[in-house]
């Protein structure tokens, strides 16, 4: 293609229809593109490109923007302008051209609803800083934030994230994309779990945000119960705290889940849930769980003021525990937990002392989903 020239400026002058300015526009700006132009015609481009974002004609300036969305050396006074223009110019700008900076998005995503389909545009873009995220999940658009959640490429943060399921989780066209992200933190994870349907239960569990044997076990029951099933004996200590903390900033690290967390063996949940509710530090938390004296467990247990029924079912379910290591065969996991589940019941059965009756009715169900004891050697 002939570089530009000075009879390309002539020519705009002196034929000013519609048709010849777009077949202008599309060639110079698909020579700006090609970089191949020297300095001085770069130069002149750019400022023909600045008369042109002017024109009248919607089609001058989409071939513009058409041409120029993945240039790295587009002026970004033209970038910003063409982004700001009408639908049909600004959102391949808008989705491709990464002249924009996260001030140039926020303040588009800012200009309100007319600006939705631009909005979807940006949530589309190969790489959104949290900023914009943050951005786009405040203009609360539900077809956004759909894009939004299924871009891999989106920072998203656990704020955003938090608000995005305070305001559409019962919505099953954003809980989709929310799940098939490849990282999800935990406590969304632990949030999502009764509010999702079945099928997306399932696709939560085979993607990794939660172990399976426990959730499927617990999906029947309460939040609470539930929540057990978010963490898998090899999970990180990390996740664990992390998940102690956001239950107990929202008042749900209750007695009976941690419990319900030992009785299925979670034994990380239940030292990390004790340290929180004793204001101590885990470290000093495991030290007195598992003390081979009479008063360790005991002191830590009171202070972190848990029921004191409870307290003889704690010591059965830790003493299976320190005597049953899972041995990594197939089932391994229900035969430890139909183990620790079995003292517990007789363990108060000895004493003549019950469960109250919810947790009665949790371990007893939790005890018919287990396979059978034959079924597991």
């Amino acid at each position: 293609m002939a570089p530009i020239t000075k009879n390309d400026v002539a020519k705009l002058i002196n034929d000013p229809s519609g048709s010849n300015r777009a077949e202008a526009a599309d060639k110079i700006s698909k020579q700006f593109s090609d970089d191949e132009l020297s300095e001085n015609e770069r130069l002149l481009a750019e400022d023909i490109f600045r008369i042109m974002i002017k024109d009248a004609e919607v089609r001058v300036r989409k071939a513009l923007a058409r041409n120029l969305k993945q240039t790295p050396l587009l002026p970004h006074d033209v970038a910003v302008t063409l982004a700001r223009d009408v639908d049909a110019v600004a959102l391949p700008i808008l989705q491709f051209s990464e002249i924009l900076n996260d001030s140039d998005l926020v303040d588009i995503i800012g200009d309100g609803p007319d600006s939705v389909e631009k909005q979807r545009a940006i949530a589309t873009r190969s790489t959104v800083s949290e900023a914009v995220s943050s951005a786009l999940v405040q203009a609360g658009n539900e077809d956004v934030l759909v894009d939004l959640m299924g871009n891999e490429g989106a920072e998203i943060s656990e704020q955003s994230l938090q608000k995005v399921v305070d305001d559409f989780g019962d919505n099953e066209r954003i809980q989709k994309p929310i799940i098939s992200r490849n990282h999800l933190p935990i406590t969304i994870a632990e949030r999502m779990v009764t509010l999702v349907s079945d099928r997306l239960r399932s696709e939560l569990v085979s993607r990794g945000h939660l172990p399976e044997g426990i959730v499927n076990a617990v999906m029947t029951q309460s939040q609470e119960s539930a929540t057990i099933g978010l963490l898998g004996d090899d999970s990180g200590g990390r996740d664990v705290e992390i998940l102690v903390e956001h239950l107990y900033a929202n008042n749900r690290l209750t007695g009976g889940l941690i419990l319900r967390a030992l009785c299925m063996g979670d034994i990380s949940f239940f030292e990390a849930g004790i340290a929180r509710r004793a204001s101590v530090s885990l470290l000093n938390s495991r030290i007195l769980i598992h003390d081979s004296g009479l008063y360790g467990l005991q002191a830590i247990y009171n202070k972190a003021d848990m029921p004191a029924s409870f307290f003889p079912g704690v010591r059965a379910a830790l003493e299976v525990a320190h005597e049953t290591d899972l041995d990594g065969r197939e089932k391994d996991r229900e035969r430890y937990s139909r183990r620790m589940i079995e003292r517990i019941l007789t363990q108060y059965g000895d004493l003549g002392v019950e469960f109250d009756s919810d947790d009665v009715d949790y371990l007893m169900g939790r005890m018919l989903q287990l396979p059978s004891e034959s079924s597991l050697h």
